[in-house]
């Protein structure tokens, strides 16, 4: 048998560099892309095989051969990944190796072909964004995909937000004749190449040879994201990855972003304003001071879908975004809000100022001119209580805490932790909706309109008629609640998209936020980069450049301080 090497690439995230190895009698199986054991610096380490290498007898020997990782194929994309997201090789490597060690791979099934009832019934759309209203089923487009794919070579990969809802999607298609993978419990079907994987974020980084094409359901949630460093996004992985393949990719989302919309064109999916729930519009400007937290419309809403049989009739929903910390004119019922940026001011000392200080101000309202503002501010306890003794009902409180087999009452309050736990309700209530169209973020406007569409897939449709959303806010000639009453966002799309360009933000621009102990270190070297500009923020700082590959490489190049640091890529 003729000698041979490997280059690898171990787990010690630390050492992001590849070593070369010799295989003797008991890892020449080992393949690009396989799991070994390796001798690194006295240590018994993991490691993947990421090339072949030159053999020499003065290599050190691969201890062991552990099993199968990712294809030959997706090494490339995983390296590109790590230098797009500013992370190690071998964390990315990780992500797309099973959770345990695989020794065998199934035999994949051949993708068996849809019988004329279900083709008939499914959605044959081009590639491309497509605009969902948030009640339309997205299973018809699915099987539309996997009847346009079935004869092609590879797997079609299907993401949703999370694993509830792919569990449910898989179950769905196997009714349908469709051979499907579990992507985080099934690894090994991925990898021998089952006809569909389902999953969420993770199976972006699906082990499959061949990708035949990619659905990604609601591309604009932002669970697609990890919030731990490093911060990779799987729509923008799924993307590459169909790019380099040549295969298919659609993308679903109620109101795509200008990062979806890279290429500016979208299509509006069927019955798109009827997929939307009735919105009501409480002025809280306008209400009775001596009324409670939910006003008399929202009480005559709630109970009303008392009166229906959902299991859970009413859900009240209180997400604190940004400080939480709004202040509102006692007089009038303004909020107390910043002349340049419009966003929300918050108490400095003697003095208001909004959180990027644009102007320093008196105690005042601009509307009135009253010096009396309250704190607008109440958490989900106080809430659960107050709503509680205004419904004469008992109130479950859902937060992230919660224990997933606790069992809810009729009348629910909670963060947005609820869409997980609750499938159908009579009216979802929005307490305090400032807090979203306020928040101190640049994707508050489509969060909040998010919302009110998950809101949606509880209570149901204009078509369905059988539930509705309730706004509680000071902020009723907002264009973003004008957009929801009348479920048209075409004038949000463009107003979001022009931000962008103007802003350099995505996908005009490029942004990573530096933080930690050695933050300062690390972008001292980049201020002397003439391709990127550094400006400080809250959490440490901003690094900005025209375009994610010039800022990729200004990160990478910079030199690595000994202390600590974070950097999200956005």
């Amino acid at each position: 048998m003729t000698a041979r090497a490997v280059r690898i690439i171990t787990d010690v995230a630390a050492v992001d560099r590849p070593f070369d190895y010799a295989l003797d009698d008991s890892s020449a199986r080992s393949a690009v892309g396989d799991r070994v054991r390796v001798d690194f610096n006295h240590r018994s380490v993991r490691g993947w095989v990421i090339d072949e290498a030159d053999f020499s007898t003065e290599l050190k020997t691969v201890k062991k051969w552990l099993g199968f990782g990712p294809p030959a194929s997706m090494l490339d994309l995983l390296k590109w990944a790590s230098e797009r997201w500013y992370g190690s090789w071998s964390r990315f490597l990780l992500s797309a190796s099973a959770s345990r060690l695989v020794h065998d791979l199934p035999v994949a099934p051949v993708a068996a072909p849809l019988s004329e009832a279900i083709r008939h019934a499914s959605w044959n759309a081009a590639p491309g964004v497509i605009q969902l209203s948030p009640t339309t089923d997205p299973l018809s487009l699915v099987l539309g995909a996997y009847d346009a794919t079935r004869d092609s070579p590879g797997s079609l990969v299907v993401l949703v937000p999370n694993e509830r809802w792919a569990t449910r999607l898989r179950g769905r298609l196997e009714q349908r004749g469709c051979a499907v993978a579990a992507h985080d419990v099934q690894w090994d079907r991925a990898r021998a190449g089952w006809p569909v994987v389902v999953g969420s974020r993770g199976a972006a980084l699906a082990p499959v040879p061949l990708m035949a094409g990619a659905v990604v359901i609601d591309a604009d949630d932002e669970s697609y994201r990890s919030s731990a460093a490093p911060t990779w996004e799987a729509v923008s992985v799924l993307r590459e990855r169909c790019r380099r393949e040549g295969a298919p990719l659609w993308c679903t989302s109620m109101l795509p972003s200008p990062s979806l919309l890279d290429d500016g064109a979208y299509e509006t999916g069927p019955d798109f304003v009827a997929g939307w729930p009735r919105v009501d519009v409480v002025d809280q400007r306008s209400r009775d001071p001596h009324d409670g937290v939910l006003s008399a419309d929202a009480l005559v809403a709630a109970r009303r879908a008392l009166e229906g049989d959902e299991s859970v009739a009413v859900v009240v929903i209180l997400q604190r975004l940004g400080t939480g910390r709004l202040l509102a004119c006692s007089s009038c019922g303004e909020l107390a809000r910043c002349a340049t940026c419009a966003q929300a001011e918050e108490e400095e000392e003697d003095h208001l100022a909004c959180a990027e200080g644009h102007e320093q101000r008196a105690r005042f309202c601009r509307t009135c001119g009253s010096t009396k503002l309250k704190r607008v501010r109440v958490g989900v306890t106080t809430l659960a209580r107050d709503v509680s003794a205004q419904l004469h009902q008992p109130v479950s409180e859902v937060t992230a805490a919660l224990d997933s087999s606790a069992t809810l009452s009729r009348v629910v309050v909670g963060t947005e932790a609820t869409w997980q736990r609750v499938r159908r309700c009579g009216v979802v209530i929005f307490v305090d909706f400032d807090q979203y169209l306020l928040a101190p973020r640049e994707s508050a406007r489509r969060a909040a309109i998010h919302a009110v569409g998950k809101a949606a897939r509880l209570v149901g449709s204009r078509r369905e008629g059988r539930g509705r959303v309730v706004l509680q806010t000071r902020r009723g000639g907002d264009a973003v609640i004008r957009a929801l009453v009348d479920a048209r966002f075409e004038g949000i799309i463009d107003e979001d998209v022009a931000a962008a360009r103007l802003l350099g933000l995505a996908p005009y621009g490029a942004s990573a936020d530096v933080s930690g102990e050695g933050a300062a270190d690390f972008v001292a070297t980049l201020r002397d980069e003439p391709s990127v500009t550094v400006e400080e923020s809250a959490s440490g700082f901003l690094v900005r450049a025209l375009d994610v590959s010039t800022l990729s490489r200004a990160l990478r190049d910079a030199p690595r301080p000994t202390q600590k640091f974070r950097v999200a890529v956005y």
